[in-house]
């Protein structure tokens, strides 16, 4: 399986999420290094991993429509 790397920009248009709401709210709170996005080469750009991201949001869709989110990222059900 081939791995599907991404810009921020290219990311905003895929999940219709401003580029800036990615890098400054949901970089390092639900898109962690490592696992959704590497910085190629030791350097300051970051590629994000498509199948990672779109793996954990078709996860989480899943959720009961009672579902409480929690501040520590988890989810109360009710």
């Amino acid at each position: 399986m081939a791995t599907t790397y991404m810009t921020t920009e290219e990311l905003s248009g895929r999940i219709k999420y401003d580029a800036r709401t990615i890098r400054e709210r949901l970089k390092d709170s639900v898109l962690f290094e490592g696992k959704h996005y590497i910085r190629p080469f030791g350097g300051r750009k970051i590629l994000y991993i498509w199948e990672a991201i779109e793996q954990d949001m078709l996860a989480n869709a899943g959720l009961s429509p009672i579902s409480i989110p929690m501040a520590n990222g988890g989810v109360c059900r009710g």
